[in-house]
């Protein structure tokens, strides 16, 4: 008698058979025959174009309610200020605007403020990429406008005439399809391994400043490599017979014993982040377990950051080993990308996830502690975090003192970082064929960057004139 049973079998699933790479060529030159590259020149706002302040005041329904006002504030200080924050807007813009079809793991958020340097695992300074709040798969065409237009901001905001700023924004762009006509002669493996190091980017920067600007750009390194952990505690916290307290300065940094004044409910909810932070522990690397385990948690505080986040929740956590040696971590809240509303939501359930993996899936070397969590909020609402360092060498470019010249290097740098992010997770080759040798692409981003710079501005003029009527409020110098 034979035994029969109705359990599946397993399987296998067929091998992946990748196109060759005359297909993928094909696929970019067939992209480019339908939707040209010079399509992508200028910006008409969409007849239905939602204001941008209400755009803003739909996103503050989830934020924190006192934040509020230093967000508009913030924003309100300059156009590119406004710039910074107003990445919801310019997603929608995007969205009625001329893609080719080719998607990558987009920044979502590519202004040149986003991109710094920090330090690698093996102690290296690198530049890169440094905030991806808004990651998801998307059109590369989004992140190289929001960069391009960036640049055409804040160049107008630091009075460069019309050639100067032309020249910046084609610069950029070109960078970016130059290195992804590199990258796509190269295979995979060395895309991956692909970065810029602080010598790279001396050796490739220096040629275009003058003595003083490459002095201060040796000043910028050095100061870059002074915001470590233990930099951090002499500068938010003290120290006393052993213990430990982050230093409170309100608004922007509010200890947590100090936010609830039920003693109580500051006890019970430091216990539920005390919880969490063992759930976040869980999504890291076994090896990175163990080095947190070195490590006990001693105080927590709510910090204001960026411009664009205030009013996202957003905790500075303070640990010591052996009661002196600091470690900082930021758990910070991430919701929805804005790309989400136009490109479908995140494959992942948690918007931390998301984050995490965007910022893996595009940055060349990454954080040792990113991770992610869901935490129950004050208000009882679960919210999504990831965690990260709060300082490592982490350092940023000083946009307003730059000169043409300067910008035009650094342009050129975020454009080439850009590019290697995108080749790692999007098909290069159908990309680089797309764009081609000529500076076709280059010259219809920058007569975009141009057109959607005067948008900017009437945006901007919208929310000064929505802060002086009373619709919103703002806070200033916070």
């Amino acid at each position: 008698m034979t035994h029969t049973t109705t359990a599946r079998r397993k399987r296998t699933p067929p091998p992946v058979v990748s196109p060759t790479r005359e297909r993928r060529v094909a696929r970019g030159k067939a992209a480019r025959a339908e939707v040209p590259r010079e399509s992508h020149a200028g910006f008409v706002p969409a007849p239905d174009r939602i204001d941008a302040v209400t755009l803003l005041e739909g996103q503050a329904l989830t934020r924190v309610p006192e934040l509020l006002p230093i967000r508009y504030g913030r924003m309100a200080a300059s156009s590119f200020a406004f710039f910074r924050g107003a990445a919801l807007p310019m997603a929608g813009d995007l969205a009625h605007t001329p893609r080719s079809g080719l998607i990558v793991q987009a920044c979502g958020d590519a202004h040149l403020a986003n991109f710094g340097v920090f330090a690698s695992p093996e102690r290296h300074l690198v530049f890169d990429i440094n905030d991806f709040d808004e990651t998801l798969p998307g059109p590369w065409e989004w992140d190289v406008k929001r960069l391009a237009t960036s640049l055409e901001i804040a160049a107008r905001s630091n009075g460069y005439p019309a050639k100067d700023r032309r020249g910046i924004v084609v610069a950029a762009v070109a960078a970016y399809r130059g290195a992804m006509r590199s990258f796509a002669a190269m295979d995979a493996l060395a895309v991956w391994y692909a970065h810029a190091d602080m010598s790279q980017v001396e050796a490739a920067t220096s040629v275009s400043l003058h003595a003083r600007e490459r002095k201060v750009m040796a000043q910028n390194i050095a100061k870059a490599q002074t915001k470590d952990n233990l930099g951090a505690l002499g500068r938010f916290a003290v120290v006393h017979d052993g213990v430990a307290r982050l230093n409170a300065e309100p608004p922007l940094v509010v200890p947590l014993r100090e936010l609830l004044s039920d003693p109580a409910e500051a006890e019970a909810l430091e216990d539920i982040l005390r919880a969490l932070i063992a759930a976040y522990r869980e999504t890291l690397e076994p090896e990175r377990r163990v080095l947190l385990d070195r490590y006990r948690l001693v105080d927590i505080a709510r910090k204001v950051v960026g411009v664009g986040s205030v009013g996202t929740r957003s905790w500075m956590i303070l640990f010591l080993e052996d009661g002196e040696n600091p470690l900082f971590l930021q758990a910070k809240e991430a919701g929805p990308s804005v790309l989400e509303a136009f490109v479908g939501a995140s494959e992942y359930d948690n918007g931390g996830q998301r984050v995490v993996v965007g910022q893996r899936l595009m940055q060349a070397v990454s954080d040792i502690f990113l991770g992610w969590i869901r935490s129950p909020g004050i208000d009882g609402q679960p919210r999504d975090l990831y965690v990260r360092q709060l300082r490592d060498w982490k350092g940023s470019a000083e946009i307003e003192s730059m000169v043409p010249r300067g910008m035009r290097a650094y342009g050129e740098l975020c454009g080439w970082t850009l590019a290697r992010a995108h080749a790692r997770s999007g098909d290069r080759v159908a990309i680089a064929a797309y764009l081609g040798s000529s500076s076709a692409f280059d010259v219809a981003v920058r007569e975009f960057a141009e057109a959607y710079a005067d948008q900017n501005e009437r945006d901007h003029r919208s929310l000064v004139e929505a802060i002086a009527s009373g619709r919103v409020l703002a806070e200033t110098g916070v």
